[in-house]
This record gives C-alpha cells, structure tokens and sequence, in this order.
C-alpha cells in the first residue's frame, strides 16, 4: 500500500483531456523526435496545456530512460528520459505516467516534453 495521495480532479483542480484534431511535431536540433496526429491535449487547473504523445509516434532511439522520478496526486508516478541529441539542455526533458490514476487512463503508453527543452512542439493544422 502507498503512502502517496491519490486525489480525483474535480472544480477545485478540474482535468480534462480531449484529442487534438491538428498533428504535433516536436523538433530539437533540426531532428524530428516525434510526429502525431493522435495527441491527447491535458488541461490541468491553471497549468500549461500538454500534449500526450503516443510512444508510437515518438522516435524512442533517441531517448534514454533516466532516474528521475516525481509525483502528482492527480496523475501519479512520472519516470523521465533525457533526448540524447541535446545535451544538457534536453536532460528530463520527456516524462510518462506509466502507470497513471484512473482519472487520467488515456495518458498511458504516452510522453509529453518540456517545452523549454526543445525547440519546438508545432501544432500543424490543415
């Protein structure tokens, strides 16, 4: 048994997520790291919106699994990869729930990226 909360979003921190109609491209170093048109859009109370990348789509050759770990009672526990084309700047720059809250199922078998840690994440519509 876990001693970490676990907590349902709700009107005081609401979550949703929805799928996004245009493709994400996430570009760092000239290179494409990933390329979809079946990202997920999370919205979390005042956060940033994050797309969720299905590991499919993502290029997984260039990422490498690091020790990094945190917590959110909302999602659960994220592992993080570093991009091995960008030094230092790219260190923890992807995280995953691999085993998120029920609240959030849909995020599983997928990544998101840091924004200042790439240099891109282009939204390209029709």
């Amino acid at each position: 048994m876990s001693d970490k909360p676990i907590k349902i979003p709700g009107p005081d921190h609401p979550i949703t997520i929805a799928q996004n109609p245009a493709r994400v491209v996430v570009k760092l170093d000239g290179r494409v790291v990933a390329d979809t048109r079946n990202a997920l859009i999370l919205r979390e109370a005042s956060h940033p919106p994050v797309q969720y990348i299905p590991r499919e789509d993502v290029d997984m050759s260039l990422l490498e699994r690091t020790d990094h770990a945190s917590h959110c009672p909302y999602k659960g526990d994220a592992s993080y990869y570093s991009i091995t084309i960008g030094g230092e700047r790219a260190k923890n720059a992807v995280w995953t729930y691999e085993d998120p809250h029920a609240a959030v199922a849909e995020i599983r078998n997928r990544v998101a990226f840091y924004p200042d840690r790439v240099d891109t994440i282009e939204e390209l519509r029709p």
